[in-house]
């Protein structure tokens, strides 16, 4: 059987994309073709798919231990290698542009927080992505707190108007508009 077909079949079962590779890796002794073939079930195109495995290959696909393949399969999910891209509106392509205006006016940033908003923006969850910004700052000698608070507020305001807005963004969004207020 075709491995992309039973990685679709193991995750229309429930099994989360790691437990899947774990699976496969473990009937196939074949990492790669196993991880390929997770993401293909989970509809990531084939040339996004190949970069992010390429990526990864060396460290964790090229000469994997007897016996590691649920937790290669845990740090391939931790790292973004399934995460399925989402399709992004007008509203959130500009709610991203603002997120990366708020990101530049920071500063510097920690690389543990731009990969995980770099795996929110991938998959849309672009609340989570407003959260964890509005809960940082700039840096008080690179960072440019106006610019930082202005676009946080912007990107905000864009996010209240989607439909169902999360109500943390409310509170988030005051959040902001008080840290401009206090840092003009």
């Amino acid at each position: 059987m075709h491995l992309a077909t039973l990685a679709r079949h193991a995750l229309s079962r429930g099994t989360t994309p790691a437990a899947t590779y774990a699976l496969l890796t473990r009937r196939t002794r074949k990492p790669l073709p196993s991880a390929r073939a997770v993401c293909l079930a989970l509809t990531i195109p084939l040339a996004e798919t190949t970069r992010r495995l390429d990526d990864c290959y060396d460290a964790l696909l090229a000469n994997p231990r007897p016996g590691s393949e649920t937790d290669t399969g845990e740090l391939l999910e931790a790292l973004g290698v399934f995460d399925v891209p989402a399709s992004l509106d007008a509203t959130g392509l500009a709610v991203v542009e603002l997120f990366l205006v708020a990101i530049d006016a920071m500063g510097g940033i920690r690389a543990g927080h731009q990969h995980g908003l770099s795996r929110w923006f991938t998959t849309g969850n672009l609340t989570a992505a407003y959260l964890s910004l509005a809960a940082a700052r700039p840096l008080p000698r690179t960072g440019d707190p106006t610019r930082y608070w202005t676009a946080l507020i912007t990107a905000g305001e864009l996010l209240t108007t989607t439909p169902n807005p999360d109500t943390r963004i409310k509170y988030a969004l005051t959040h902001c508009r008080t840290q401009a207020a206090t840092h003009p």
